[in-house]
């Protein structure tokens, strides 16, 4: 594309990185001659909110630990992540920490014996708060996508819940569904 739009596919996040690969977002964003970062701006145990408590399958307060990302692109804000871990997933591991994660998450995990096979998103479109539009960089009548993503294990059980927030006009979502 020769706009300024973002073109991203979710399986890069989804699968294990192999030992000495940058995490998924630096690639995907190297790949497409980009520079791709992030700031963990929060990382630690909350109570989880409803919506994460459902994701998840806890009850609403239930302690989970989040990693909270302000994603840039190009040096410029383009995505609020927060990612929410059940407590006895992520308790005590690198997860609950603001150091960057070799391979990113999703090999951490994976080391420690919980690989996603399975994914379900919910796609929405929003305004975005006061907050939200300081954070993106963008103006008071741009709306935003919202992602809400939740990863499942072999046994079903949710390992992590993604949620994410990005300006509309600066993304194109590309999704492959395989059936069989």
């Amino acid at each position: 594309m020769g706009d300024n739009r973002w073109v991203s596919t979710s399986m890069p996040y989804l699968t294990p990185r192999q030992a000495g690969q940058a995490d998924a977002w630096t690639d995907e964003a190297a790949a497409q001659g980009r520079r791709g970062g992030q700031r963990i701006v929060h990382a630690g145990e909350v109570p989880a909110p409803a919506e994460v408590a459902s994701l998840l399958a806890l009850t609403e307060g239930e302690a989970v630990v989040v990693r909270r990302r302000l994603i840039h692109l190009d040096g410029e804000p383009c995505e609020l992540t927060d990612t929410y871990y059940p407590y006895d997933i992520a308790a005590g591991t690198p997860l609950a920490g603001t150091a960057k994660i070799a391979g990113g998450a999703v090999t951490l995990l994976a080391s420690l014996g919980h690989v996603g096979v399975r994914a379900a998103e919910q796609v929405t479109a929003r305004m975005p708060s006061h907050e939200e539009r300081g954070q993106l960089a963008i103006g008071p009548n741009e709306p935003v996508l919202r992602i809400a993503r939740v990863t499942y294990g072999a046994d079903d059980r949710p390992l992590q819940a993604d949620v994410m927030l990005m300006p509309a006009d600066r993304q194109q979502l590309r999704y492959e569904i395989r059936i069989g």
